[in-house]
């Protein structure tokens, strides 16, 4: 499995590798999730939460996601029922079963074992 670091500025995958960002990786690696949502980086943010599994970490993504886009007139929030979270929780074998709607799919992030990197 990839360390944090890695999992949250992957950017794609190259066969049985990750690549990862090494740039943003060295100015953002230390923030928290909250403040990696609160800087606008939702989905460093979000791959952050689904790293640790924690709900608490994925409602303050949530929470900065639909604060800053209340602004637009077309924006509708986001919001996850108890069978998400259950989801978020527990993950299943692969991306499919492990999804959580609408989270993982408007950021692209699934949980992938991965033990290689290439940084960019």
């Amino acid at each position: 499995m990839l360390s944090r670091e890695d999992f949250i500025f992957t950017i794609g995958y190259d066969g049985p590798a990750a690549v990862v960002d090494n740039q943003a990786k060295r100015r953002y690696a230390k923030l928290s999730t909250r403040e990696l949502a609160e800087r606008g980086l939702f989905r460093a943010a979000y791959s952050s939460a689904l790293y640790s599994r924690n709900t608490g970490e994925l409602q303050s993504v949530i929470e900065a996601y639909n604060h800053l886009g209340s602004s637009s007139p077309d924006f509708t929030p986001i919001e996850l029922n108890e069978a998400d979270l259950a989801k978020f929780n527990s993950p299943g074998e692969g991306p499919e079963e492990s999804a959580i709607t609408p989270l993982d799919r408007l950021f692209g992030v699934f949980l992938v074992d991965v033990k290689r990197t290439i940084s960019l």
